[in-house]
Parts: C-alpha cells; sequence; structure tokens
C-alpha cells in the first residue's frame, strides 16, 4: 500500500524507529518505579502518555533532518538522516510529515490533559519548544541539555504528574540514568559527525571537546547510569532487584570501546554505535522495569 507514491514501510522507516527506546523507555520506567513505591498508578493513562511521546519524537525526528538538510549538514556523504538526501523523499514531505505527526501528537496530548489537568499544558508546551527549537540549539553546542530536558526530565516528571495527578520528586532518580544514556545517543552521533558539521558551519558540544574528549564523555554516560543505580540501592531508593542492570554493562562497555577507537580511526569506528546506544537504553530500561515490577508484585501476593 502507497501513501503520496511512498509505502507504509518507508514513512515509518522515515521516523527513524530504532530511536523510539529513548521516549518510550522513560515512560515505562517511571510508571514501574511508582508502581513500586505503592502509588495508585493509572496504567491507562501511562501507556496513553507512552503513545504520545513517540509521536511527538517521530515528529522531532523527521524535524531535524529536514533542518539538517536544509542547513547542509546532511548531504550525500552522511551516515544518518538520509531520507531526504538519498532522493527517497523530497525535503517538503519530510516536513509535511513532521507537521502532521506534530498536529497528531498535540490533538492526543489535548485529550490527555482533559482526562489530567491543566497543569499538564506546560509540560506540552516546554516539549514542543524543545523540539522546534532543537535544530537551532543543536547547532550552537546545546543539543545534549535539550534532549536530556525533552526525553528524560519533562517526560519523567510529566508521566509522574499524569498517572497520579501530582508529580512525585522521588521519580527524580530515574533522570540521570535514563536521561545520560539517551543523551549518548546523540552524543555519538555528533562525534562522528565532527567534520560533516564543521563544514556545514555549525556547533555541537562534540565538536568543541574534539575527539579525544568526546569519546570520554561518551563512556562517562554509558558507565554513570550503572553507578547511580548502585547509590539508588545502597540509598534504598531502589530495590536490590534493580542489580540486573548489570546485565546491560557488557553492551554498554562494548559501545565504550568503539567509541575510544573514534581519535584513531575516524567516523567508521562508531558507525551504527547510536542505534547500538539505542539498544541499550531499551535493554537497561526494561531490566530497570521489571526490578520495580517483579518485587512489587510479590509484595501484593504476600
Amino acid at each position: 500500500m502507497k501513501i503520496f507514491n511512498h509505502s507504509i514501510k518507508s514513512w515509518l522507516i522515515a521516523t527513524r524507529p530504532w530511536s523510539f527506546p529513548a521516549s518510550a523507555m522513560p515512560i515505562l520506567v517511571t510508571c514501574a518505579y511508582l508502581f513500586w513505591l505503592g502509588e495508585p498508578v493509572n496504567w491507562y493513562l501511562g501507556l496513553w502518555t507512552l503513545v504520545n511521546i513517540v509521536l511527538f519524537h517521530a515528529a522531532a525526528n523527521c524535524w531535524s533532518d529536514y533542518r539538517d538538510y536544509m542547513k547542509g549538514v546532511d548531504r550525500e556523504d552522511t551516515i544518518g538522516g538520509t531520507s531526504i538526501v538519498s532522493g527517497e523523499f523530497k525535503a517538503s514531505e519530510i516536513k509535511g510529515l513532521s507537521f502532521a505527526l506534530l498536529a497528531v501528537a498535540a490533538a492526543a496530548g489535548i485529550g490527555l490533559m482533559l482526562c489530567t489537568g491543566m497543569e499538564l499544558l506546560y509540560f506540552g508546551l516546554a516539549g514542543l519548544v524543545l523540539i522546534i527549537a532543537y535544530p537551532w540549539l543543536k547547532y550552537h553546542a546545546l543539543g545534549d541539555l535539550d534532549i536530556l530536558l525533552t526525553y528524560s526530565v519533562l517526560p519523567i516528571m510529566g508521566t509522574s504528574y499524569v498517572v497520579l495527578g501530582y508529580i512525585d520528586l522521588e521519580t527524580a532518580w530515574l533522570m540521570l540514568p535514563i536521561g545520560l544514556i539517551t543523551v549518548g545517543i546523540l552524543h555519538i552521533n555528533n562525534s562522528r559527525d565532527i567534520e560533516q558539521d564543521r563544514r556545514a558551519n555549525i556547533r555541537t558540544l562534540a565538536m568543541l571537546m574534539g575527539k579525544r574528549l568526546s569519546a570520554w564523555v561518551y563512556v562517562a554516560e554509558m558507565l554513570l547510569p550503572f553507578v547511580i543505580i548502585v547509590i539508588a540501592i545502597i540509598c534504598g531508593a531502589m530495590p536490590w532487584w534493580s542489580m540486573a542492570v548489570a546485565v546491560a554493562l557488557k553492551p554498554a562497555i562494548d559501545n565504550c570501546r568503539a567509541a575510544m577507537k573514534l581519535p584513531s580511526e575516524g567516523m567508521k569506528a562508531v558507525a551504527g554505535v547510536d542505534e547500538k546506544t539505542a539498544q541499550l537504553q531499551l535493554v537497561f530500561s526494561l531490566l530497570l522495569t521489571l526490578s520495580f515490577i517483579i518485587p512489587a508484585l510479590i509484595s501484593c501476593v504476600k
């Protein structure tokens, strides 16, 4: 089946679905964590929130690809974001897809707000501004901060409000473990594309740091989440079950080893590491989710 001369699969691929764990997992982990804390989680609204933020994420991906193409960041030799430069889609089509997805996400967000409260509007507006401003912020070395806010701080706080009716500040324990891995997806992408970004006359944080320091920052973004989980367990903020995330330590280390080759081997050393980082986010977050759900269910049975 084709829509406007493209298959549904092509439209879907244009949204870069491999990156969706970055937006979906914070919602799932937050709901599970609140459940472990004994809070009355509204799972229906939690699922609605998850679908909603994935729609926003898809719109943001398309908007970023469109702006990168118009800015000259994405060209024929670009590794990521090739839906336009490959000639498969026109720039106007990706821009239109972004606006269409944004409209659907906004409508779903308004519905969610009517089911919860007007305070949710502030989260929605903040997220919208961060999505629209992301390309400009990325071009001025602020993209990493934007990603941390958009795919960690806001969704975790917003999910708490949606499923409980208020913000549980204990969810702050989740923000860095989840957020750092998500920021790592962008950071390794920008580290790989330093030379391409320089010719486009933009400045990313990776460019300012240089390849060697950028590689070390990525290593910190991959390993610190595990350290924070251990600290949270010791402080009693998470169950001992959360040590299950250690299973994800091997792929995290593998990604770090690839990143450390960047200074000597260049962009080919980290080709595909952004996607592997998204996969790491999925595994890490699912393990963390189960570590909350299992002991909570055991307590319910007792």
